[in-house]
């Protein structure tokens, strides 16, 4: 997939404690990669509009998956690209790619992809509900098209 084909992205620097003693960023980073984008990218959504994330749906992660495709080295600048690639009845499926992002160039230079499944709960109890119209009409509107 093209970085182009992302609407969100967030750019992020390869830390010293992110990476292995050979300085490449270790693979467990990704998932907390894709975590940070997915954060920055609810709240350019509008899926945060109360401070300490007040009034945001509960969403839960039920799948991860990373493909590795090369690697980051340490002080290396990242784009993490994000978007929700479809809405069902009470998950969201969201797409993530990592790119190679020296001096913000905003070419195609894939490190890692990949998808993780969220499925949005009620809680306490943490049974899976309807997702809520109102946010699928917030994710809807920020990419442009039908995800349901």
């Amino acid at each position: 997939m093209a970085r182009s084909d992302f609407k969100f992205v967030w750019h992020q620097r390869a830390r010293y404690a992110e990476v292995d003693a050979q300085a490449v960023v270790f693979n467990s980073r990704y998932l907390e990669y894709f975590d940070i984008g997915i954060t920055e990218y609810f709240r350019a959504v509008g899926l945060y509009p109360e401070p300490n994330l007040q009034g945001a749906p509960e969403l839960h992660v039920v799948k991860a998956e990373v493909t590795y495709h090369a690697p980051v080295l340490l002080d290396e600048m990242m784009a993490i690209c994000v978007r929700c690639e479809k809405i069902g009845r009470t998950s969201l499926t969201f797409a993530f790619e990592v790119h190679g992002d020296a001096g913000g160039e905003g070419g195609d230079d894939l490190r890692a992809s990949g998808v993780e499944v969220s499925v949005h709960v009620d809680e306490p109890r943490g049974r899976p509900t309807p997702v809520p119209d109102a946010v699928v009409a917030l994710f809807e509107a920020f990419e442009g098209k039908l995800l349901k």
